[in-house]
C-alpha cells in the first residue's frame, strides 16, 4: 500500500525542481508588471470575494476570448500572479481572461467546478466569438470537466479548443494525499470531479504536459489523453513550474496550439 509519504512526494513539484521554490516570486514580480503596461478589467462573476476574474483586451475587436484557470492544488493563488501570461495570445488579438476562484479548504472541487463555469460565462456575455480554455495544473482540472457531459453550460458550444496543461484528470490517488487534509476529497466526489471517469463532450482538445515533469504528472496528463482520445505533447525539458511560460509568447508552440 502506497504511503502517505510516497503519494505526497509524487505530486510534489518545488523540491524536484532547481530553484523551485523562487518561481512563485518571479510570477507574481511578472504578472505585476504586465498589468502595470495592460491595466485589466476586474469582473465580478458571482458574490464571492475571490470570484472575480481579470479580462484583457487586444487592441480593437477581439477575435474571441481565452480564458486561462491557474493551478495551484486548489488551494493556493489567484489570478494576479498570472496575468503575464496573456501576453501571447493577447498580442495575437484574443481577449484574455484569468479568473479567481474560491480555493480550499474554503471550498471543495465540486464548488470550484460551478465557479469556473460561471465564470466562463461572464467572459463569454463580454467578448464575442469563439472561446478557447486552458489552465494550470489544478487548472487543467477544471478546464477539463468543462467537456464532462455532466455540464451543460450556455456557452459550451462556442468552445473552439481546450488545452488541459499539467491536468489533474483522476482525483483518487489525491486522497491518501497530505492536500486532502483540506480538499476533503472523499470517494463520491473524487470520481465525480475527476475527468477522466466521466462521459465525455466532443470538443476538441489538446492536452499539454512537460516532458521532465514529475512520473505522476506524466501519468494523469497521459490518462486525460486516453479517455478523451486526444493528442497529448510532451513539451521536451518542461517542467511542472516553465512548461506555463510559453503562454506570454506568441508564436510559441504552446500558445499555437491554444488558438489551433
Amino acid at each position: 500500500m502506497t504511503s502517505r509519504a510516497e503519494i505526497d512526494d509524487a505530486y510534489a513539484n518545488a523540491a524536484h525542481i532547481p530553484g523551485g521554490m523562487e518561481y512563485p516570486a518571479r510570477w507574481a514580480a511578472a504578472a505585476s508588471a504586465f498589468r502595470a503596461a495592460h491595466p485589466p478589467e476586474e469582473i465580478a462573476y458571482g458574490p464571492g470575494a475571490r470570484q472575480r476574474l481579470d479580462l484583457f483586451r487586444p487592441e480593437g475587436a477581439p477575435k474571441g476570448a481565452v480564458v486561462f484557470v491557474h493551478g495551484g492544488f486548489w488551494k493556493a493563488f489567484d489570478k494576479s500572479a498570472w496575468s503575464h501570461l496573456a501576453a501571447g495570445a493577447l498580442a495575437r488579438g484574443w481577449a484574455v481572461a484569468m479568473p479567481s476562484y474560491t480555493l480550499a479548504p474554503e471550498a471543495r472541487i465540486s464548488a470550484m467546478t460551478d465557479e469556473i463555469e460561471t465564470g466562463i460565462g461572464a467572459v463569454a456575455e463580454r467578448v464575442a466569438g469563439p472561446l478557447r480554455l486552458t489552465g494550470h495544473s489544478a487548472g487543467g482540472h477544471l478546464v477539463a470537466r468543462m467537456a464532462c457531459a455532466d455540464r451543460a453550460p450556455g456557452w459550451r458550444e462556442r468552445v473552439a479548443r481546450i488545452v488541459p496543461i499539467s491536468p489533474l484528470s483522476d482525483l483518487r490517488p489525491l486522497m491518501g494525499a497530505s492536500m486532502n487534509d483540506d480538499l476533503r476529497l472523499d470517494r463520491e466526489e473524487a470520481e465525480a470531479e475527476s475527468p477522466v471517469l466521466q462521459e465525455q463532450v466532443d470538443l476538441p482538445m489538446t492536452v499539454w504536459v512537460g516532458a521532465a515533469e514529475r512520473p505522476a504528472f506524466l501519468d494523469q496528463a497521459r490518462w486525460l489523453a486516453e479517455a478523451r482520445g486526444c493528442d497529448m505533447v510532451e513539451d521536451p525539458g518542461r517542467h511542472h513550474f516553465d512548461v506555463i511560460e510559453a503562454l506570454a509568447e506568441p508564436e510559441s508552440p504552446l500558445t499555437r496550439a491554444v488558438l489551433a
